[in-house]
């Protein structure tokens, strides 16, 4: 990462170049004007995580510069949210003095929200007993006096949780305030803001849908709960269980009653659709019940194998988010011979980067 190019004087001129590259890199699909979906020049990511470096008795976060290609000494972190920058002093405090802590302490993750909700996770070289628990719970209820915190101790093999693992986010999308419960070491989005700008544009996009709509790699539910109001029903499919166990919190805590999630991949369930296998997961449910007339897909990096891009082919309205636009331009190479793009954006979720979120919606051509 380079620190120094972290300037929020820059932030507008960084992101003209990334809408200026994206949209030149996708001409040969004739997409729309593109739409630009900035992020906070500061204080945007609701996760970050830091290496302790210990120098006798200190110690501090510290972070690799690839630019330098040094460790440089981070007391505070421009991208992360104020909720962990306060938190980061606050924590070190804590753990300098105290030797049951700090000993053999070599990591600290934090999962934070903008409903003001902070996870602390403790990452050892050694095991943690006892004494390491005590004295962390008489910490935690120390940070409490002004954070709403839990903390997490976690060594090879041994994972010791205070309270929960887990955080509740509040956001308010398009007009409506909607949950979202995020768990410790899986995937959550890391800017909150934008996430809520790709909500509401996913929204938007979908807001004159017919039928029901399959997602596929659905996360925690969210996307699937901000859209189960376009549709008659929502259907849709992740592999990872602590996923798929937050999106049914998720589904409840809402009040949400039209989105049905299944553990499966989205490989096997392309089988399915196909009839080439059947699965146990399915039984009790009536696939042919759906009329899905629109699809969604969030995949990971690498993109979409080829047989669930041919069994996207089959849908008349095709909604793909990308974390990586390499893999999305392979993709639409794929689907360009039956559909073409209607609406195209860009979400930056990663300022100062070279990374870049984008998203594409599809039609059948006539």
């Amino acid at each position: 990462m380079n620190l120094a190019a972290m300037d929020p004087i820059n932030y507008d001129k960084q992101l003209e170049q990334k809408s200026a590259l994206l949209s030149e890199s996708f001409v040969e699909f004739n997409p729309p004007a593109l739409e630009v979906f900035p992020s906070d020049p500061a204080h945007y990511r609701m996760r970050a995580e830091f290496r302790i470096w210990h120098d006798g008795d200190d110690m501090y976060y510290y972070m690799f510069d690839k630019t330098l290609n040094q460790k440089v000494r981070t007391e505070q972190y421009l991208p992360a949210g104020k909720l962990i920058n306060e938190m980061m002093a606050a924590l070190m405090q804590e753990l300098r003095p105290n030797h049951q802590l700090r000993f053999k302490l070599f990591q600290v993750d934090f999962l934070s929200t903008l409903s003001g909700e902070i996870l602390v996770s403790l990452l050892y070289h050694r095991q943690l007993n006892d004494e390491w628990t005590e004295q962390a719970k008489e910490m935690k209820q120390r940070l409490s006096d002004k954070f709403n915190v839990n903390i997490i101790g976690r060594a090879r093999k041994l994972k010791i949780d205070l309270d929960k693992d887990f955080v509740v986010e509040s956001l308010n999308v398009d007009g409506k305030e909607l949950k979202y419960k995020q768990i410790e070491n899986s995937f959550t989005q890391p800017n909150a803001n934008v996430s809520v700008s790709m909500l509401e544009w996913a929204i938007d996009v979908t807001k004159n849908s017919h039928g029901d709509l399959l997602e596929l790699y659905c996360g925690n539910g969210n996307f699937s709960i901000a859209l189960a109001k376009n549709f008659d029903r929502v259907l849709a499919t992740e592999l990872a269980k602590p996923s798929v166990d937050a999106a049914q919190y998720n589904i409840a805590i809402n009040e949400v009653e039209n989105v049905q999630i299944i553990r499966m991949s989205a490989e096997d369930f392309s089988d399915a659709m196909a009839k080439k296998r059947s699965f146990r997961r399915l039984e009790g449910i009536d696939l042919d019940s759906y009329n899905c007339n629109t699809i969604f897909v969030d995949p990971p990096r690498a993109g979409i194998d080829d047989d669930t891009l041919a069994l996207m082919q089959n849908y008349e309205r095709i909604l793909y988010i990308s974390c990586n636009p390499e893999t999305l331009k392979q993709n639409l190479a794929f689907l360009k011979t039956t559909h073409k793009i209607t609406r195209f954006a860009l979400f930056d979720q990663f300022p100062y980067t070279h990374h870049m979120e984008a998203g594409v919606f599809l039609e059948l051509k006539s």
